[in-house]
């Protein structure tokens, strides 16, 4: 039965990846917007941020975006999803000799794949503009780790939506909630330049926290309350969405 599971989970995921590969809107999502908005956040305001913070502002830039990136790309995931539910590709699915559980499994590895292939690809343009690890190794490693567990978490809760929802604007809206994470968090500037009324949510929103701990692992600085954060907000994610999630998908499929 194990085999079996991961024969066609590998199966399952290499028909995502493909069919990602070939969605002009994921490729967007996912590599080519989150290059050139760091290249425009670098040109545009990258001097005047690293002047008011006393640091590179790449430190912030370069995890905002990776994050964006994944996080973006998951929308444009469930939003193929819900395609492919509507189309009765799921159904269809569900009553070949296939194991059942194959289908959210290889969605997750997925997914995992391609946020960390986008993050390397991010961090590997930034190195262009100037963005370094000063770390170590294992650091590194942990930094290119973070947004795909921050990924996962968000995009579990967008297939439970996927999944369920009665028009797939409803999953595209979800881009309006990471584009508001995205300006308000400490990634675009520094948390003092916020008014002080929002600076909290701006502090403690799970964007921030992941920038944060980002910026630790690469930069320098406290690790742990960011790290810590992160992972409440990824795990927690996990937890409150993948029965819904499953549930969802399990009758999307028996439609």
């Amino acid at each position: 039965m194990t085999t079996v599971l991961v024969r066609d989970t590998m199966i399952q995921t290499q028909r995502l990846l493909l069919r990602w590969t070939r969605h002009p809107v994921t490729l967007l999502e996912t590599l080519i917007i989150p290059c050139l908005l760091l290249f425009v956040l670098n040109t545009v305001i990258g001097s005047q941020v690293s002047g008011f913070s006393g640091h590179n502002a790449l430190y912030g830039s370069v995890p905002m975006v990776a994050v964006i990136g994944a996080l973006s790309g998951a929308v444009a995931s469930g939003a193929m999803l819900w395609r492919e539910r509507e189309a009765g590709l799921l159904a269809r699915f569900w009553v070949l000799p296939i194991h059942r559980a194959s289908g959210p499994a290889s969605r997750v590895l997925a997914e995992g794949t391609r946020i960390l292939v986008g993050t390397v690809i991010i961090v590997a343009f930034g190195y262009l503009l100037g963005f370094r690890f000063h770390q170590g190794v294992f650091a590194a490693l942990a930094f290119l780790l973070i947004p795909v567990l921050l990924g996962l978490g968000f995009a579990t809760m967008v297939t439970a939506l996927a999944a369920s929802a009665p028009k797939a604007t409803l999953v595209e809206s979800m881009t309006i909630l990471t584009s508001l994470l995205m300006f308000f968090s400490t990634g675009f500037v520094p948390a003092t330049a916020y008014p002080d009324w929002i600076r909290p949510v701006v502090q403690h929103q799970p964007i921030s926290v992941t920038i944060d701990a980002m910026r630790a692992l690469s930069e320098g600085g406290p690790l742990a309350r960011p790290l810590t954060l992160t992972l409440a907000w990824s795990l927690g994610a996990l937890c409150v969405f993948a029965v819904p999630a499953a549930l969802a998908y399990r009758r999307a499929s028996r439609r």
